[in-house]
């Protein structure tokens, strides 16, 4: 595990933040790899923002793929008790900024690239951009994979999941009301349109809808919330008190069941804004824009993809996890994908993040594991 712990430790040194250009890491995952003897493959994503697809093995399609994200959230507002970009260890735990989401599954992929040796079948790997907004790297990666390193039969994503195997999570679409009114002055409020009022009607909406959701909607009782939710995370409106505000927003979000798909949901919400735009008279409006999405996974159990992860990730599960990753987006090309990967999210997100040794030492032997069928050893 000491390669590993290597890399990660020069993983962590790179403020990965998703504001700002992700070059430097970039260039440490490619030069690694190159050196491994792997094929590289960068791909551009703009705004100084790159991904990293690579392969060892024999070219084409087939063979495995790990795929993990480069970005970190952010450490502002978090009284951390060490520097959160220099790898810290105590006891049995590390510490820093991504250990658990999700530099310690990057550090296991590099290192097993390096002792992959002569394989008879591809070690694809995959180090994303931008997962934490949104999972925007990933898809511009996806359109040129076949021109790259070649469609795996399966992928592994190595989000935190204890090292247990997880088939399943809820989509995410990301949206956003925006009220129209009329500004004046509030001692004549009642002949203007207040936008906020505008707003509070889309968030009882936006309750009613949860409502209906949690009564009415489809369920799978593998998540601890077994339905589709909607959630309103931001309001805001309005410029003093005595002017009658023309303008509120409100960012939601819906995160969907894979057998309830998003659209229904949001023609339903989009149908109530125009009823209470309509209401609001010809001075109000109120209108509903996407402004970022990933699709759920819903991985068949008796999937080829299932049958590897249990040969080579032999512990409990298999398990659905309550947040978004970017298996939606391997499974949605037709790519068999499950999720699996040190740490438990938990410690994600959060000051003094940290990553227990064992999971490593787990994800690294799982990793060995796979080589070995790769290399189509024989008992493997």
């Amino acid at each position: 595990m000491s390669r590993t712990l290597e890399h990660l430790d020069r993983l962590v040194g790179f403020a990965s933040l998703t504001d700002r250009p992700n070059g430097e890491i970039v260039d440490y995952v490619a030069n690694v790899l190159g050196a491994a003897g792997a094929r590289v493959h960068r791909v551009e994503g703009g705004r100084g923002k790159s991904g990293v697809f690579a392969a060892i093995g024999p070219e084409g399609p087939g063979g495995v793929m790990l795929s993990g994200h480069v970005d970190v959230v952010p450490v502002a507002g978090q009284d951390w008790s060490s520097d959160p970009f220099t790898l810290r260890r105590a006891g049995d735990r590390v510490f820093g900024r991504g250990t658990t989401d999700m530099k310690g599954f990057l550090a296991a992929m590099l290192s097993a690239a390096e002792r992959a040796g002569a394989l008879a079948h591809p070690l694809k790997l995959a180090f994303s951009w931008d997962e934490e907004i949104g999972c925007r790297g990933i898809p511009v990666m996806l359109e040129r994979i076949d021109e790259t390193v070649g469609r795996p039969e399966a992928c592994i994503v190595g989000e935190p999941t204890g090292m247990r195997i997880a088939l399943g999570h809820k989509g995410k679409t990301s949206l956003l009301a925006v009220a129209r009114g009329q500004a004046g002055h509030s001692a004549e409020a009642p002949d203007y349109v207040n936008a906020l009022h505008l707003g509070a009607e889309m968030i009882a909406a936006l309750r009613a809808e949860q409502d209906r959701l949690a009564q009415e909607g489809a369920r799978d009782d593998g998540f601890a919330i077994p339905y589709s939710t909607v959630h309103a995370g931001v309001m805001q409106g309005g410029r003093a008190l005595n002017i009658v505000p023309d303008r509120a927003e409100i960012a939601f979000e819906i995160r969907n069941l894979a057998e309830e798909p998003p659209g229904e949901i949001i023609a339903r919400l989009q149908a109530t804004a125009r009823e209470i735009a309509a209401r609001a008279g010809p001075g109000g409006g109120l209108e509903i824009e996407q402004t970022g999405a990933y699709p759920g996974l819903a991985t068949a159990p008796d999937s080829p993809a299932v049958a590897l992860a249990r040969q080579i990730a032999p512990g409990p599960g298999p398990i659905k996890v309550s947040y978004g990753t970017e298996a939606g987006h391997f499974a949605a090309r037709g790519i068999e994908t499950v999720v699996c990967g040190p740490g438990d999210m938990a410690q994600g997100h959060k000051l003094d993040e940290f990553i227990a040794l064992d999971q490593l030492a787990q994800c690294d032997a799982m990793l060995d594991r796979l080589l070995a069928r790769l290399r189509g050893e024989s008992g493997s």
